[in-house]
């Protein structure tokens, strides 16, 4: 077994998890919760009432998820510890989700990312406009 000094060691750990290395792991991790319906899945649970939601109120409050893609990222959200599932048995069965405390650390951040789109939309559409005027004129 290689022995390596300290300031190895050290370079080792903070390299460990360096997003912009290809090979780091927490860049599956970013595109995970940079998806769309990731973002708006969160922010929808994060700003619910008792921060739980039926599936059925998510497809609703989510325009343009189809039930395929809100099932699919439900459970990836799940996996990795961002949402709960409860199921009532009843008829019909209700389920129900919920932010983790984990999925509430990552809710306020892109609740901020989604007021910030929500707020400067207008200047980002006059800043493309400008461009691609220009650029159709050369």
């Amino acid at each position: 077994m290689a022995t390596s000094t300290a300031a190895a060691r050290r370079e080792e750990a903070r390299s460990a998890y360096d997003a912009f290395l290809k090979e780091c792991p927490t860049g599956q991790l970013l595109a995970r919760i940079s998806d769309k319906w990731v973002g708006l899945i969160v922010s929808a649970l994060g700003e619910a009432d008792d921060r739980s939601m039926r599936y059925s109120d998510l497809g609703r409050r989510i325009p343009g998820v189809s039930q395929k893609m809100l099932t699919q990222t439900l459970r990836s959200l799940e996996r990795d510890g961002l949402v709960t599932r409860h199921v009532t048995p009843t008829v019909p069965v209700r389920v129900d989700y919920r932010l983790t405390d984990l999925g509430a650390s990552l809710g306020c951040l892109l609740s901020s990312v989604k007021d910030w789109a929500e707020n400067h939309f207008d200047e980002v559409s006059t800043h493309r406009d400008t461009y691609d005027r220009a650029a159709a004129a050369s």
